[in-house]
C-alpha cells in the first residue's frame, strides 16, 4: 500500500522534474507524489523474463518494449505510474517533450505483490482501461504459479482469462505471442516470498 508523504500538491510536471532527482521512486496521483515500495528479486525476475522474451519474439517487428524505469501518464484520471513491462504497438506517443513518459501501450504487465495487487487489480485497472490504445493487461502473482488476463473485445468489454499451475502457457491476444510458465518464472524461488 502506497502512503502519501504530505498534504502539498503537484503538477505533472512539477512531480517530473522532482522524480529525475529523487532517491527512490514515486507515483503521481491526481497531484500527490506517492513513494513505491520496494521490489523483491522474485519480482524483478518475473518482470525481466516477461519482457527479454518479449524482445526477443517481437525483434524487427514495429514494437516498442519498455521495463519499470518508464513512466505512464494516464490524463483522463491525471496518474503517472511506473508499469512494469508495456508494449506500445508502433510509434511511441511521450508526454511532453521529454523521453522518459509514454502515454500509449497496448499491453501492460504488473507482477503482483501483496502490497500492491489490490490496487494493481482495481483503481490502477480502471485507470489503464481509459487509455484508448490498451487491449490486455497481464497480472502475475509472484508466489505461485498463477496469472490473470484481461483482454479487451470489439464490444468495448473487458474478458478475464486465469491461468494456473507451472504447466500453463500464456496466450496473449494483443500480439501472436505465447510464454510458458517456465519462462515467466524461470530463476524464481517460491521459498523466498516477499
Amino acid at each position: 500500500m502506497t502512503v502519501a508523504t504530505d498534504q502539498k500538491t503537484y503538477t505533472f510536471a512539477e512531480y517530473l522534474d522532482l522524480e529525475e532527482t529523487a532517491d527512490g521512486k514515486h507515483e503521481y496521483q491526481d497531484g500527490e507524489i506517492v513513494p513505491m515500495t520496494g521490489g523483491t528479486t522474485n519480482h524483478n525476475k518475473i518482470s525481466l523474463n516477461f519482457a527479454a522474451y518479449l524482445k526477443f519474439a517481437l525483434k524487427g517487428q514495429k514494437y516498442n518494449i519498455f521495463i519499470g524505469d518508464v513512466k505512464l501518464w494516464i490524463p483522463h484520471y491525471r496518474q503517472g505510474t511506473y508499469p512494469d513491462v508495456m508494449i506500445i504497438n508502433g510509434e511511441t506517443v511521450y508526454y511532453g517533450t521529454g523521453k522518459t513518459t509514454v502515454t500509449n501501450p497496448s499491453l501492460i504487465v504488473e507482477v503482483l505483490s501483496k502490497s500492491t495487487q489490490n490496487y494493481d487489480q482495481g483503481d490502477k485497472f480502471r485507470y489503464y482501461r481509459s487509455i484508448p490504445e490498451f487491449k490486455e493487461y497481464i497480472l502475475i502473482d509472484q508466489n505461485r504459479y498463477y496469472v490473470m488476463q484481461y483482454n479487451k473485445t470489439d464490444e468495448q468489454k473487458w474478458l478475464l482469462s486465469e491461468y494456473e499451475g507451472e504447466n500453463s502457457i500464456l496466450s496473449l491476444v494483443s500480439v501472436d505471442f505465447k510464454l510458458t510458465f517456465q519462462e515467466i518464472y524461470e530463476g524464481v524461488n517460491f521459498n523466498e516470498q516477499e
